[in-house]
């Protein structure tokens, strides 16, 4: 899979605990679209895994969530971007 900035920023978002598709376009900065896309090539490939939430609908009476997270793959893809997107790094701070 070529990875490109975006998913790396995706997959450094999801590093740092933010684990909702709406809160990743947030912190990231990318629209939907480049965003839902990236995260259903990305968890095909292995290196996120998804869950849905659905005890936080039922307490905030909205639908459920599909929270991501990074899986052992997914993490040492992000250290290879890290060394090849140094801006990443600068997401963390």
């Amino acid at each position: 899979m070529n990875l490109t900035y975006a998913s790396g920023a995706i997959l450094q978002t999801i590093a740092l605990g933010i684990s909702y598709g709406f809160n990743i376009i947030d912190r990231t900065g990318l629209p939907s679209g480049t965003v839902y896309p990236a995260l259903r090539r990305l968890e095909s490939e292995g290196l996120i895994e998804s869950r849905w939430d659905h005890k936080g609908a039922e307490k905030s009476g909205g639908p459920p969530r599909k929270h991501y997270r990074l899986t052992t793959s997914g993490r040492d893809r992000l250290r290879l971007l890290r060394d090849r997107y140094r801006l990443l790094e600068k997401m963390a701070k």
